[in-house]
């Protein structure tokens, strides 16, 4: 980037952000399409590194909480704003105090994992305990991750919906949860709904509206009700 870019030119960047990934418990992120999690200060120094600078930072909600950055060649006598550079300052001190050049950051964040996944074991053995149904709804590819880790398999969340035409009347990865058009779903008639894409739950909750005997629940970053 830093080779194809024109003097006056700027870089943008959008990735899902590290520091909200370990303070979320988003652990159902990493999987196979995502290769890499990033801090901003990493990022600066890699781009340091490439003759490039950062000139200013957005805070996004997108998956769960991501940065949009903006790079710039050094070899330009360009600086960020004041108002950019406050931006930067202030994701730097959350990472910093957050500990993210320290291993301390990391520490607990495997057992932080196992605690959600014990927690929907609990939540969805104890529905079919008491005789009732867990619905899926959304075939994403964090819930495939989830669904794995935990060991969840199809005698205790039945099926899935999902609106994509691709996904429907197929079935999970891994978990061979069959997925069903949001139609067939609610002929089942759901009383209790995990949905699988918790960044996305509060609009998912809000699309069932007319249906206020739903309750819906989510596990990330740990398992509660919306």
């Amino acid at each position: 980037m830093a080779i194809l870019l024109k003097p006056s030119g700027h870089v943008s960047i959008e990735f899902p952000h590290l520091l909200e990934l370990l303070l979320g418990n988003q652990f159902d992120t990493i999987y196979h399409e995502h290769y890499s999690y990033i801090g901003l200060a990493t990022l600066q120094l890699i781009a340091g590194q490439a003759g490039l600078q950062l000139m200013d930072v957005e805070k996004l909600p997108t998956h769960g909480g991501s940065l949009r950055v903006w790079l710039a060649r050094r070899d330009v006598d360009q600086q960020p704003s004041t108002q950019a550079q406050a931006r930067i300052d202030t994701v730097l001190a959350a990472e910093a105090a957050a500990g993210l050049w320290s291993v301390q950051a990391f520490r607990g964040f495997q057992q932080r994992a196992e605690a959600t996944k014990h927690a929907l074991l609990r939540f969805l053995l104890e529905a079919r305990q008491r005789g009732e149904t867990v619905l899926g709804y959304g075939a994403a590819a964090k819930g495939n991750t989830l669904l794995n880790y935990a060991g969840v398999r199809a005698d205790l969340l039945p099926v899935v919906a999902d609106k994509a035409t691709s996904k429907i009347g197929r079935f999970l990865p891994g978990s061979h949860i069959p997925v069903l058009s949001p139609e067939q779903w609610l002929a089942l008639q759901p009383s209790q709904v995990l949905v699988l894409p918790w960044n996305l739950a509060a609009e998912v909750k809000a699309s069932f509206q007319a249906n206020p005997e739903m309750l819906f629940y989510r596990a990330i970053p740990t398992l509660e009700s919306i």
